[in-house]
């Protein structure tokens, strides 16, 4: 069998993925991000907005996967603190985060994206179990793939189960969306005169005493040499940007 045109595909291929700087990537975010200017709950309007950030690099072909947290829902370690039993909260919270990937897959199918739901906690009439090898491969196939439950154990934060799937799926890097446009040397929304690093090592952060992810998730990151990128994931067009390999928020590598 002869291939039509088989030099000029290849060539229109790889261009089409040299302009990306990784090819598979795990989109951390917060609970408290939907919100947006609510005081609690989710934002419709956000969710469309981070819809149509992935909506752009998968588009470019990038394999995208995420993790939520659920912080505008419930947070274990605040139901702790007022006398909750903390594994109740957690698992509360867990529930949470399956809540916020519900949400935000419908978003994504609304701006015309497939997705699928995967949770560490069994829930199969709304989410998929998280098996790895089905995760890689929803990914290959071009679907966003959401993970909710966190780790589906207590005690660890959606930081920690954002590193450990991002290793699993044998991620390139993890970006972690805030409201912040990177790491600075102190709160910027407190200290008007904090620097922005354009880079930094893991070992600067521990000696500095940034905090970037809990202790559990940095040192899990830094140990499988996985970097992590934080960046404004508010601002439209960043996501992009990030991937097409701007100098967008702050990378931490080795």
């Amino acid at each position: 069998m002869t291939l039509l045109y088989p030099i000029k595909n290849i060539h229109i291929f790889a261009t089409h993925y040299k302009l990306m700087q990784y090819k598979r990537i795990l989109l951390k975010l917060s609970g408290e991000a939907l919100m947006g200017d609510r005081q609690y709950g989710i934002d419709p309007e956000r969710l469309k907005d981070y819809a149509e950030e992935i909506k752009s690099v998968v588009d470019q072909g990038v394999e995208v996967a995420v993790v939520i947290g659920g912080g505008n829902i419930f947070r274990g370690v605040a139901g702790a603190s007022k006398g909750m039993d903390r594994v109740q909260g957690d698992h509360m919270g867990m529930l949470a985060t399956v809540i916020n990937g519900l949400a935000l897959q419908s978003a994504c199918e609304d701006a015309g994206m497939e997705t699928r739901l995967q949770s560490a906690v069994k829930i199969n009439e709304v989410a998929e179990p998280f098996i790895r090898r089905k995760a890689m491969r929803h990914m290959q196939k071009g679907r966003v793939v959401i993970f909710g439950g966190g780790t589906g154990n207590p005690y660890f934060t959606t930081d920690s189960a954002a590193v450990l799937r991002a290793i699993e799926i044998e991620a390139d890097v993890i970006l972690k969306g805030t409201r912040v446009d990177g790491i600075y040397t102190s709160d910027p929304e407190q200290n008007q005169d904090a620097t922005k690093f354009d880079a930094i090592t893991f070992d600067d952060v521990l000696k500095r005493g940034l905090k970037v992810m809990d202790t559990t998730a940095f040192t899990l990151s830094q140990e499988n040499k996985l970097p992590i990128i934080v960046f404004d994931m508010n601002t439209s067009g960043n996501l992009h940007k990030l991937i097409s390999g701007k100098n967008i928020g702050t990378k931490v590598n080795l």
